[in-house]
């Protein structure tokens, strides 16, 4: 059985910790659990992830991503997660069929295995990865061309779209968000929400692409992309298809879009360094940076802090401030890499302080620099600095002086947290940001 996990998009609604290179689902708020006592804490990607072979051991999984998130994906799946990586984002249609054709043409899979699609961001229950299951087995011996999950709603929601049935579970119509009394009447007549989760054989999308998009395989069909007009999968196969029906869910679902749906998954009200006092209540607090933050007297309020900015909002109104992050958001100050992550701590014009946190046996080759010296303070871990061929190993405690011009290289033994000051002139923000390596 094979299940592709679109995991594209920024996720602005959760600015500041989501970003384009970090988006939502690579944020770690969801205590995991564990037989330690230490406090650990897992993403969206990794729990839908580690659910769906914990439910279906047998499936193969392939992740469709941006260009920008694959060394997030690597860092928090492993090296060996499938990923067939979007050059662009063209919405759910294009990432559906380049998956497809990902599928076909790079990985074999045969033209009658049937193919279940599901988004990343949903918080939900162990039934889910059952109703995957399902999902796939029905498009295998089903005599429908496409398969949707629908989820049972819970409550009247103008926010969702509704699938509508024949009383069989047959989809009878599709329905974008509604006002709240239609959204009333469909519960009524036993609808279901669209949770975005689609099932078939691999060689009817492929068709459906085929006649939608001129391409001859995978490789021309990523050439293209770039080209290739924007649609969701529900408006350019959906809801145009005629033989289509409902595998029902019943569970936990919760689609963790912003703040105020995110913080009802939280199992603890702060993460990081973080307080709040006991005239507090719905408060939750988010914290990535190396302060303490206090609350005291909130009430339905979000707070949430990293290195690209501080949040402080009421929950509810916390859904409607994408334009505003659109007008805030500067250069992505973290960002995680196949190596390990960067966070930039200060920014002043002629220098800028950035904290590097290397994976153990990974390295970072700098190119020199005319303009600028370094200091890099050794803040944990050990390894290896070379620096103009001359080879030295540090521990907690060192501090490396690098003058500008000389080429040098960090290696890490174990986990190795470096604090980095560079020191230069007339150098922007993306000149000193140099880890895309």
């Amino acid at each position: 059985m094979n299940i592709v996990i679109l995991s594209g998009g920024s996720g602005k609604r959760l600015w500041p910790l989501s970003n384009d290179i970090r988006s939502k689902q690579f944020i770690k708020i969801f205590r995991k659990d564990s037989d330690d006592e230490e406090v650990k804490y897992e993403s969206m990607i990794e729990r839908m992830y580690e659910g769906i072979l914990k439910v279906i051991p047998d499936a193969s999984v392939t992740v469709g991503t941006g260009k920008a998130q694959v060394s997030s994906l690597i860092n928090q799946l492993g090296a060996g997660v499938d990923i067939c990586v979007e050059p662009a984002r063209r919405d759910t249609f294009p990432a559906i069929c380049l998956a497809a054709s990902y599928l076909k043409d790079i990985k074999g899979v045969k033209d009658e295995e049937p193919i279940v699609v599901c988004p990343v961001d949903p918080f939900v229950e162990e039934g889910y990865f059952l109703t995957l299951k399902k999902l796939g087995k029905a498009a295998e011996v089903g005599d429908s061309n496409l398969y949707l999950m629908g989820i049972k709603p819970t409550y009247p929601s103008e926010k969702y779209g509704y699938i509508l049935t024949d009383g069989n579970n047959d989809v009878r119509a599709f329905k974008e968000k509604p006002d709240l009394a239609t959204a009333q009447k469909y519960l009524e007549e036993g609808a279901f929400w669209n949770g975005g989760v689609f099932a078939f054989k691999l060689s009817y999308l492929l068709k459906k692409a085929h006649e939608l998009i001129d391409f001859t395989d995978y490789n021309d069909l990523h050439d293209k992309y770039l080209s290739i007009e924007k649609i969701s999968f529900d408006y350019a196969v959906a809801e145009k298809e005629k033989s289509v029906s409902v595998i029902p869910y019943d569970g936990e679902w919760k689609d963790l879009g912003t703040w105020n749906t995110l913080t009802e998954a939280m199992s603890d009200k702060t993460i990081g360094e973080a307080y709040t006092d006991d005239t507090c209540s719905n408060t939750h607090i988010v914290n990535e940076l190396d302060i303490p933050i206090l609350a005291m007297g909130l009430k339905d309020t979000v707070v949430a802090a990293s290195a690209d900015g501080i949040l402080v909002a009421d929950k509810h109104q916390s859904s409607y401030m994408k334009p505003y992050v659109d007008n805030i958001a500067g250069p992505v100050k973290y960002a995680e890499k196949s190596w390990g992550s960067y966070r930039v701590i200060d920014i002043e014009p002629e220098s800028m302080t950035v904290k590097v946190t290397l994976l153990p046996g990974h390295k970072m080759n700098y190119h020199s620099h005319e303009r600028r010296d370094e200091v890099w303070n050794v803040l944990e871990g050990t390894g290896t600095v070379i620096i103009d061929g001359v080879s030295s190993s540090v521990v907690p405690g060192d501090v490396v002086k690098i003058p500008a011009g000389v080429k040098h290289t960090v290696i890490a033994d174990t986990m190795l947290k470096i604090m980095e000051v560079q020191i230069g002139t007339e150098i922007s923000v993306n000149d000193k940001i140099k880890y895309d390596l």
